[in-house]
């Protein structure tokens, strides 16, 4: 898979909307290869700064993968080369070891150059610049998009270095539940073009459009599952407008944020024309159920409550909350089951689960299947598949 602009032909032929996969746990991950070595189908696997990051910037949280190392496992054992590797929300003050640090923004930018290296010549194929966050003050467009052009021409620079094909995914604000405004994207790329003929830089494959869609604890409260199965409100003309848009500038609509969402929901997807769509927490969140209800069943019940309580504790919960939520505390240490995974506590306590069921692999084969049933359901409803 050396050129990534067959991505397009792919989702044109197939009337498809393609999926992107946060890379949650190992399990996962290793359920995404199982799916594109059966299935040969592209599937993008969306890293974001948290769960992989570069050897030297301290690795993520996911099965302890440094960016290097993450790329080799699955390298090695996509049969087709199927996986497209992806840098999820790569940018300036995305990876929260650093924002725990009193560092001035040109260390803070340096760093995120540093991460995107390491992707790229990692082999990382699509990167997405995501100039939005902000320890301290809300950015405008102009000056998101000044962000952007900085790293935008830094990619280029080390891919032409490395003699590495990649290709670019914009975002111009934070997923909020909020809807883009044609507006403000034909504002946007007409800055993005000028920047890049000026630069002789291809344009963006992916550009983030806000489509209603806002993921919190365990369900997506935005509203794009009510723009989707209404009638044409003014927020479904204002989407259809700027996909439109930006098809005729030939660069693709990503929308993020699409977990639980209806299936009807998933099916409009395609007939709606939006080209990609990523979706991450629930997969964790469905690795975290399979592993109670796996100890529910095999009347584990201590190392079920354990598991809740040391999940619970680890506060990675916090951020998902919904203001003034009633969620319960076993329902917070669902949310933030997949955050432990590679703890060492956990591992300990999977070594305990392991040491009492003779099939060593039972435990793990339940996890996948129920990850890899999740994942079919997001195929199956964007066309990728047909079962």
């Amino acid at each position: 898979m050396d050129n990534i602009d067959f991505l397009s032909n792919y989702i044109n032929e197939n009337q498809c909307t393609l999926l992107g996969i946060g890379p949650m746990s190992k399990n996962c991950v290793d359920v995404v290869i199982d799916l594109v070595n059966d299935l040969n189908i592209p599937i993008m696997l969306i890293a974001s700064r948290r769960q992989i990051e570069s050897k030297q910037l301290g690795g993520g949280y996911v099965n302890n993968w440094s960016t290097e190392e993450f790329s080799k496992y699955v390298h090695q054992n996509d049969k087709n080369q199927n996986i497209i590797l992806c840098r999820d929300h790569g940018g300036p003050y995305q990876n929260e070891n650093e924002n725990k640090q009193n560092l001035s923004y040109d260390e803070i930018i340096n760093k995120a150059k540093e991460s995107f290296r390491t992707d790229i010549i990692s082999d990382f194929k699509i990167i997405h610049i995501d100039p939005s966050e902000n320890l301290i003050l809300d950015l405008t467009l102009d000056e998101m998009l000044t962000r952007i052009f900085e790293l935008y021409d830094f990619c280029y620079s080390i891919a032409s270095k490395y003699n590495k094909q990649i290709s670019i995914e914009i975002s111009l604000g934070k997923e909020d539940g909020g809807i883009s405004h044609l507006s403000e994207i034909e504002y946007a790329i007409e800055k993005i073009e000028n920047f890049c003929k000026t630069k002789q830089l291809p344009l963006p494959l992916f550009i983030v459009i806000k489509t209603g869609n806002h993921v919190l604890e365990t369900k997506n409260i935005g509203i794009l599952d009510d723009i989707i199965n209404g009638k044409d409100s003014e927020e479904k003309i204002e989407i259809k407008k700027m996909i439109n848009f930006c098809n005729a500038k030939k660069i693709m609509i990503k929308e993020h944020n699409g977990d639980y969402l209806t299936d009807n929901s998933l099916k409009q997807h395609p007939k709606l024309g939006i080209h990609a769509i990523n979706v991450a927490p629930e997969f964790g969140v469905v690795e975290t159920k399979a592993i109670l209800s796996w100890l529910e069943k095999n009347n584990l019940i201590e190392l079920k409550e354990n598991f809740l309580e040391m999940s619970y504790n680890s506060k990675k919960w916090e951020k998902w909350m919904i203001p003034n939520s009633t969620t319960t505390k076993n329902e917070k240490a669902i949310i933030s089951g997949h955050y432990i995974f590679s703890l060492d506590e956990f591992i300990i306590l999977k070594n305990t689960i392991l040491a009492k069921i003779e099939d060593k692999n039972a435990f793990d084969n339940y996890l996948k299947m129920e990850i890899k049933k999740s994942i079919l359901k997001y195929l199956k409803n964007l066309n990728m598949i047909n079962i």
